[in-house]
């Protein structure tokens, strides 16, 4: 599937290709953290395909719980996290909220639930609104 995203000012723009098969839930503390949420939903993209069109992201490394490098990538101006990459800057993880298609894709997995918060199990008995309560 060709994907288009970026970030929330518009400074950063990309195009991928991912397959929606493998988009997933990650609860890990590293995501926890940077996401200011429960968790964080991951689109892989597929090798060699991921392309900046516009704009410069920063980017910072930290080795995860797995022990791994993660390098991770997000707007300077606006802050809003992009993507990640491996130590070797091969795998591209695309952040499902920064893709323009995110309606479309669903995740397929949930990783490092261990570390899931309580309440993100089943949200489905929570009162809905359709906007601001």
């Amino acid at each position: 599937m060709h994907i288009t995203g970026g970030c929330h000012c518009g400074a950063i723009r990309y195009q991928a290709e991912i397959d929606p098969e493998r988009v997933s839930i990650c609860h890990c503390t590293d995501c926890q953290r940077l996401t200011g949420s429960a968790y964080r939903i991951t689109a892989p993209a597929r090798p060699g395909s991921f392309t900046l069109t516009s704009g410069e992201p920063r980017g910072y490394a930290k080795y995860g719980d797995s022990g791994g490098l993660s390098r991770q990538f997000f707007c300077p101006n606006c802050g809003s996290p992009l993507y990640r990459t491996d130590g070797d800057g091969g795998a591209f993880g695309i952040r499902v909220g920064s893709i323009d298609q995110r309606q479309e894709l669903v995740p397929k997995k949930q990783i490092w639930c261990h570390s899931a918060l309580p309440g993100v199990e089943n949200i489905e008995t929570l009162p809905r609104f359709e906007g601001e309560d």
